[in-house]
Parts: structure tokens; sequence; C-alpha cells
């Protein structure tokens, strides 16, 4: 049997029907779902298998297959020019998966507000909740007390002002 793909590490590796059923099995953000269908479309996938934490890929071309973890997709060459929404993705090297470059996903980046989902249709009209305060320390129930030392025997006193010399 000649097998291109390797087992998850639990031994197993389950394809999927569709990059939809793929993504929700991973629990993707939704917010993500277009621009990994875009970046999927602009590569040509031909499968998606389960790997456990990310979706591996299958090129239709020969090439590496692209990982699709929750906030990444890597698996890119060098020279390699993904174009989405008329715009060439910025590459970044792998740090895991060298010499392949990823790029983040939307809900991945900093500083960008993630599209919200409206529940079952309806919109929500709730007003945004203040940011929290920052909290205080918690006191520590055991404070260290200093019970002074021993002229003596150099040993530190208890509670009651001994050591082991008065005894």
């Amino acid at each position: 049997m000649n097998e291109v793909q390797g087992p998850t590490p639990a031994g197993t590796s389950r394809p999927y029907r569709s990059l939809a059923e793929a993504l929700r099995a991973h629990r993707i953000p939704v917010e993500n779902h277009e621009f990994i269908g875009a970046v999927t479309d602009a590569v040509g996938i031909s499968s998606y298998i389960d790997r456990g934490r990310y979706i591996e890929a299958i090129r239709r071309t020969p090439g590496a297959p692209l990982h699709i973890g929750r906030t990444y997709i890597n698996g890119f060459t060098d020279g390699e020019e993904i174009t989405v929404s008329g715009r060439v993705l910025p590459l970044l090297p792998s740090e895991g998966r060298a010499p392949y470059l990823y790029v983040d996903q939307p809900s991945g980046l900093p500083n960008v507000p993630a599209a919200k989902r409206p529940a079952s249709g309806a919109r929500r009209t709730t007003a945004p909740r203040p940011a929290p305060e920052p909290r205080a320390p918690k006191a520590t129930n055991l404070a260290e007390r200093d019970y002074g030392v021993c002229d003596v025997c150099f040993m530190v006193k208890n509670a009651s002002g001994r050591c082991g010399c008065d005894e």
C-alpha cells in the first residue's frame, strides 16, 4: 500500500468530505472560514485529512501538503505567492516545519477585531462589556514571622521564644 500521509498521534487518520466539514470538526473560528477557502482555492487542494491538531490539505499538484490549524496555514514554499482578494499574503518562516512558510489567519492577527456571528439569525443588541479592573494581589495566609535567634546555639527560636538548647 502506497500511503502518502501518516496517521494522527492517536493512530487514526480520517478523510473529510469537504473543507467545511473539516473546519467545523476542528472548531476553526467562523471568521476564518472564508479566508481559508480562498487560500485553498488559490493553491488547489484535492482532499482534507484529520491529523489530530491540524487539518492536512493535500495539493493537486506536487508539493508539500498544507497544515491548517486554528490560527495558521503552514506548508508554503519559498517563492510561492498566494493571492487572496487581490492581495499577496505575507508568508513567514515556519519554526516547527522548516523550510516551509506559514500565514496567520485573520483571527490570529493582533489588533484585528473578530467578526461576530449572530445567534440563530437574530441580531444581538447588548452593549459591550467594560474592561475588567485589575485585581489586587491575594494576601498569603502564612505570614513569615521572626522569633529571633538563640545566642547560645544560633538556632531559630520558636513561637514561645525557646530553642533546642532551652529544653
